[in-house]
């Protein structure tokens, strides 16, 4: 299905950003295909928003959202999940079935698309941990079955050696002999030290080696700062809350304050986990 004009704060954790240009949710692989073998505009490809912050300029291309693309089953003891299966209903399939290690992504609020992208983690686990093989599209509509061997795979960062091609689903092997943890004890853990129920995006910034991004914010006494509506949370200092109608500049600009800060406290340079379009 395609529209258009569609605000990207609907659709962000966020809860702000610009207008969308085109927006797709295509119905399966096939007619996702289709539409990029005829597509000539930028492609945006969304997952759950969690990880995202579109300016409020808005996105002058096509944002394609795999909302039907949520297959999860088990063949072999190899779990196939599509790219827009949320993580919580992938680690509590998991669980269902007896296998172990997907137990940190139900703390993770994505879908497996957004988590290969940027090998998302939690608790010590990275997703690419269990990945065996994905598939992908490409920007004219070619599917590929791909490796991890494809792909240069580091902390929050996934870099791959064939470009212009999107994930639409993953197969896993969950095989740790050990559980991790209780899938509700994490949740319990997560919603104790993170704003859990305000609009944000996850932690904004990757840790830089050897440090914690949140201290280094809260050591700069950023906790509590504000520019317009957003503002570094109270709960932890690595959380960015909109927290009275923040427009994506207010973001983007308390970004900026806080890296610039922290460079001049530290010397050490924060990079962003979030993704800014």
């Amino acid at each position: 299905m395609l529209t258009h004009n569609q605000p990207m704060g609907k659709y962000c954790s966020f809860r702000t950003g610009g207008i969308a240009q085109d927006f797709f949710i295509p119905e399966n692989l096939n007619d996702l295909s289709k539409f990029l073998k005829n597509n000539q505009k930028p492609v945006l490809m969304l997952g759950l928003g969690s990880n995202l912050l579109v300016r409020d300029q808005g996105f002058d291309g096509v944002v394609i959202k795999l909302k039907h693309f949520n297959q999860l089953e088990i063949s072999n003891h190899t779990i196939v999940a599509g790219a827009g299966t949320t993580l919580a209903k992938l680690s509590r399939f998991c669980e269902s079935q007896g296998l172990n290690g997907a137990e940190f992504l139900s703390a993770i609020p994505g879908n497996v698309g957004g988590a290969l992208a940027m090998n998302a983690g939690a608790f010590g686990s990275e997703i690419w941990q269990f990945v065996s093989s994905v598939t992908t599209v490409n920007t004219q509509g070619v599917v590929f079955e791909r490796s991890p061997e494809d792909f240069d795979i580091s902390y929050r960062q996934v870099l791959s050696n064939n470009n212009n091609e999107y994930f639409v689903a993953a197969n896993f092997q969950f095989n740790k002999i050990n559980k991790q943890d209780n899938i509700k004890t994490l949740l319990k853990q997560r919603n104790t030290s993170q704003p859990i129920g305000e609009a944000n995006c996850g932690s904004v910034f990757k840790n830089p080696k050897n440090h914690y991004a949140a201290q280094l914010i809260e050591d700069s006494n950023l906790k509590g700062f504000c520019v317009g509506g957003a503002c570094v949370s109270n709960k932890h200092a690595n959380f960015i809350i909109n927290q009275n109608e923040a427009s994506a500049s207010d973001i983007e600009n308390l970004i900026i304050h806080i890296q610039q800060t922290v460079k001049s406290k530290f010397n050490i340079d924060l990079e962003t986990e979030v993704v800014v379009i």
